[in-house]
């Protein structure tokens, strides 16, 4: 990689170049604090999916016990044959939603109420554990919404860092370097003429 741009060291070039150091020392400083606010959303995102984690698994495990139960006291067909037919016991729906230049979904789920089956072979516990896997479905619904969001939000932060890293370190000093060739050159040269300038008045 160039130490410098390969640019003339020209006055209408130095002035090009100090307006683009100027723009890019202002983008640098639009990146750090989006940087800094996507990784506070970052945090944020990962203490709501912990906490909706916890909530998914104990939903989980409450419905799989209660299904358990079911299994036992209906066996497992007489299950699989009024799962065909019962209704649906959550309707959701999945906005786009955009935060700081990141689009994730937006879940909504809502409660049906629980429709009748058939009273013949079947039992009390029915009707629980199809609750019990009603709240599962929409505790995983929104843990998907918020790991979804977390996991594109940490995408975007590392490519922010990247580009603030590259500008840094690479970009914003290459500028600065190619700068002061042009102000050193054009330093020797007025002093080039200063001195031939000196020359001819003494001649």
């Amino acid at each position: 990689m160039e130490d410098r741009l390969n640019i003339p060291p020209t006055k209408s070039a130095l002035l090009e170049m100090q307006s683009r150091v100027a723009f890019l020392y202002e983008g640098y400083r639009l990146l750090e604090r989006k940087r800094e606010l996507l990784t506070r959303l970052v945090y944020e995102k990962l203490a709501e999916y912990k906490a909706m984690k916890h909530k998914a698994q104990h939903s989980l495990k409450t419905a799989y016990d209660s299904l358990s139960i079911t299994q036992m006291r209906m066996g497992s067909s007489r299950i699989r044959q009024l799962a065909l037919g019962m209704p649906p016991g959550v309707e959701g729906s999945i906005l786009p939603r955009r935060n700081m230049g990141v689009q994730y979904p937006s879940v909504t789920i809502k409660k049906l109420p629980l429709q009748p089956v058939g009273i013949l072979g079947t039992d009390a516990s029915l009707d629980e554990t199809r609750l019990k896997l009603t709240e599962m479905a929409e505790k995983m619904a929104l843990l998907s919404e918020v790991e979804t969001a977390l996991r594109r939000l940490l995408e975007e932060q590392r490519k922010t860092q990247k580009r603030v890293n590259a500008l840094k370190y690479n970009v914003i000093p290459r500028f600065e370097r190619t700068i002061k060739f042009i102000r050193d050159s054009l330093e020797e040269e007025e002093r080039n003429t200063l001195f031939q300038i000196k020359v001819l008045l003494e001649q």
